[in-house]
């Protein structure tokens, strides 16, 4: 686990493991001072679990000489009122005018022909393309964390960096921001999954310029989604309306109705979440006929693949759940689970905890609390994020209808073994 993936990330690319960045830091600080420097593994684990939030000045200047690029791109992040030293600084200054590590990364990059000269090419895009169905399969079978978080952000630097190493045709360059914006927008995902609303917003702002600079409305629309999630976690409903909104009005949902389709389940959302059924249900309705028009044989972007029959009927009963239609909510996530295909175990365990709390919501205790079982954690081990949340919401609904009764005490029990709050 980690509270900074951007230097995880960068690490990753490198081929760097803690002990090694600490013997390659203290070199660097060993021919800036002198002196050599005193960095271990402990101070690099701290950096990356984000128990030291701003290193020591000397440490940021190294940090930024080895990797290329500021202490805040770093994932660093400055007390209240301190700002970065300035670029004057004389050891600041020294420090940045040796090679970067960027170079460390050059593995990574195409290979430079006889004459001198780089060019990108078609086949290093295809290679990442390749990467990022990788991971997304990695979401689907395991579920977000913070490593598949990294992984991302790693592949989207390199896909930046292939901008920088030479020359390459126009398409070349419009499909390597797109995959720029799809892996950063796949740590978005999983900063929003995990509930880190500063790295998400970071991640947001980042993918949707690479978006723009692709030109890819596709992308665009994907990422207005988890935009709205964003801001629905962070309770700025109008904020979440008008990005789900935005997401319905780009051009591939015009061209494509199963991405309108999925831009209207996940706008009725929106709409049941600030109470307005009337306009709820119609969104709905319009993703149901999208649906139906949609060529389900069409090749689409890999990160669509996920939404199919059993996606659209969990996005629906969450959406009737929050409009208080549980009998209906609870049909649909049946729905959802029986057709759901069996290597998506993470949204498998969301739907199966969202199925508890709809029988919860009408009063079906046993049942509930027989559907909630088989999702909580192992013994000694947490779920986080928005799954854990479900937990955490069931834990609560149960002690609210029913505080004194053999389940709610079972529950307690439970979860005190587990390590998991009721």
């Amino acid at each position: 686990m980690t509270g900074n993936p951007h230097l995880a990330a960068r690490m990753e690319r490198a081929g760097l493991k803690q002990d090694e960045l600490a013997d390659r830091l203290n070199q660097r600080i060993e021919d800036l001072t002198g002196q050599v420097g005193k960095l271990t593994d402990r101070h690099v684990r701290n950096w990356l679990t984000g128990k030291t939030r701003w290193p020591h000045a000397r440490q940021r200047v190294v940090l930024e000489e080895e990797f290329g690029v500021t202490a805040e791109e770093l994932g660093f992040i400055p007390p209240p009122g301190q700002t970065p030293a300035p670029a004057e600084d004389p050891l600041r200054r020294r420090a940045f005018t040796t090679a970067t590590a960027s170079l460390a990364a050059a593995a990574l990059l195409p290979a430079a022909p006889s004459n001198g000269s780089r060019r990108v090419g078609m086949t290093d895009a295809d290679r990442l393309e390749r990467n990022f169905v990788e991971l997304v399969q990695a979401d689907n079978e395991s579920g977000i964390n913070v490593t598949l978080e990294t992984r991302a952000l790693a592949h989207a630097q390199h896909a930046l960096d292939l901008q920088a190493v030479g020359h390459a045709a126009t398409r070349v360059r419009q499909r390597l921001y797109y995959l720029a914006a799809a892996f950063t927008g796949t740590a978005l995902w999983a900063a929003v999954d995990s509930r880190e609303p500063q790295r998400a917003s970071g991640h947001l702002n980042q993918a949707m310029k690479m978006a723009g600079m692709a030109g890819s409305s596709e992308m665009q629309m994907r990422l207005w989604g988890h935009a709205a999630l964003l801001s629905f976690q962070q309770r700025h409903l109008p904020d979440a309306l008008a990005a789900a909104e935005a997401g319905t009005r780009q051009y591939i949902c015009r061209q494509d109705p199963l991405f309108h389709s999925l831009a209207s389940a996940r706008l009725a959302g929106i709409q049941s979440a600030i109470g307005n059924p009337t306009l709820a249900l119609r969104s709905l309705e319009n993703a149901e006929k999208a649906y139906e028009r949609a060529d389900q044989d069409k090749v689409r972007a890999p990160w669509m693949a996920f939404f199919d029959r059993a996606e659209l009927d969990g996005l629906s009963a969450l959406t009737l759940g929050r409009l208080g239609m549980h009998a209906e909510s609870e049909a649909r996530l049946h729905r959802t689970l029986a057709r759901l295909r069996p290597e998506y175990r993470r949204n498998r365990t969301y739907y199966g905890l969202n199925l508890a709390l709809s029988q919860l919501a009408q009063g079906e205790l046993e049942q509930a609390y027989a559907t909630v079982l088989p999702y909580l954690p192992a013994r000694g081990k947490q779920i986080t994020g928005r799954t854990g949340d479900l937990l955490q919401q069931f834990g609560r609904g149960l002690t609210r209808t029913a505080p004194k009764s053999r389940i709610a005490v079972e529950w307690v029990d439970r979860c005190a073994e587990g390590g998991t709050r009721p």
